[in-house]
């Protein structure tokens, strides 16, 4: 693969790597479910989508953005795994029962862990254990709906809001896209990976005793889990309102699939769906490796700093999705909004590589400095005006 650079407005080099003679198709899925969507994380290819922008509730798959906020919180130091929350009486009142739904089984003033009440929350998909965790982080559970809600304008989720810290039916309130899912999983698989492992793809959690005094263990209700090569997460959701949904991920040889299914009408076809939906993904699709972690992909200009230019890398293994029928001939180019003015942090995400088939569909993958460039002196900005006017 050859660059040649070509300055056009924001493009630093358009590189033709060849041109295939046919379009690209893709390859035919019918999904039973209403609404279904599938990313390609590694690419950031959409391999289906299905009204993927319809609001949804989501049920118990609203845990997603609880979970988040939580680990975000602990990655930033705010919040500690081994801190204890108390189960208040109210809260216990409202949360137990068979009219309240998934349970941790939590008892009345019991002192629990944010560690395990994330694993009651993603294990077990308790709702319980989620307003708890929401009362013990932020005061109350309409706080805590606040800072999911700050949270999801973080991340840009146009289409979603929050009512519940537990996706708990509430009049409509909650409301959710597939593609925002979607984006909620990808948030927290690439912003606290070591946390997602952690909890996500734990299979039973034990917790509670029952009225004879003998443990509770729950399983995990991911239905790819074991099913799929790779499957780590993340959650199901269901209401009668909501029908059966998942959001679930796997990672086959480098490649990390995000799937979302909403308003499936039973237990077995979420299942089923899921796993059809996950195995199709990775089969009929393949990655096409582009550059490897910390490989320069082209130089960026810089103005007003010590240096004129600064290295593009990739920040992880950059890879095209492509049907595997597909030739692997595409258009690749280079991205940014320039020349980028200093001061420039390395890692900072400053341009893009843009993968474009012969039916015009396109894969972006953000590209980061590869090194920082300090704002230039007045001396230096002197100079490289003297160089710049000698080309």
């Amino acid at each position: 693969m050859t660059f040649s650079p070509r300055p056009i407005a924001l493009f630093l080099a358009a590189v033709a790597v060849s041109t295939s003679a046919f379009a690209v198709q893709a390859p035919p899925y019918d999904s039973v479910a209403p609404v279904a969507y599938m990313i390609d994380l590694s690419s950031g290819k959409v391999l289906y989508s299905r009204d993927a922008d319809r609001q949804i509730p989501p049920a118990s798959m609203a845990k997603m953005m609880t979970t988040h906020v939580a680990f975000r919180l602990i990655q930033q130091g705010k919040l500690k795994l081994d801190t204890k929350f108390t189960v208040r009486p109210e809260t216990w009142a409202r949360w137990h029962g068979p009219a309240a739904g998934s349970t941790m089984f939590l008892s009345v003033n019991e002192q629990v862990s944010v560690e395990n009440l994330l694993h009651g929350i993603v294990t077990l998909s308790g709702n319980d254990a989620c307003v708890v965790l929401a009362e013990g982080i932020a005061g109350t559970e309409e706080a805590f709906v606040q800072m999911m809600n700050e949270e999801a304008r973080r991340m840009g989720l146009k289409n979603s809001r929050f009512g519940t810290s537990n996706g708990w039916p509430d009049e409509g309130r909650t409301q959710v896209t597939a593609r925002d899912l979607a984006t909620i999983a990808r948030a927290t698989l690439e912003e606290t990976p070591d946390l997602y492992k952690r909890f996500y793809a734990t299979r039973s959690f034990t917790w509670g005793r029952t009225m004879g005094g003998a443990d509770i263990t729950q399983g995990n209700r991911n239905p790819i889990l074991g099913k799929i090569a790779g499957a780590d997460g993340l959650k199901t959701g269901h209401t009668e309102e909501a029908g059966f949904g998942f959001t679930g991920s796997a990672e086959q040889n480098g490649r990390r699939l995000v799937m979302v299914v909403a308003g499936l009408p039973t237990f077995n076809s979420r299942i089923t769906e899921s796993v059809r939906f996950m195995d199709w993904g990775f089969k009929a699709w393949r990655a096409v490796p582009l550059f490897k972690k910390g490989a320069e992909v082209e130089t960026a200009e810089v103005q007003g700093g010590s240096d004129r230019t600064v290295a593009l890398v990739a920040p992880r293994n950059l890879a095209m999705t492509l049907p595997v029928s597909a030739s692997d001939q595409v258009k690749v180019s280079v991205v940014y909004d320039g020349p980028i003015k200093a001061p420039i942090a390395k890692g900072q995400q400053i341009a893009e590589l843009v993968v474009r088939t012969n039916d015009g569909e396109t894969q972006t993958m953000s590209l980061v400095a590869g090194a920082d460039v300090e704002e230039a002196g007045i001396f230096g900005r002197l100079w490289n005006g003297i160089r710049s006017l000698f080309g």
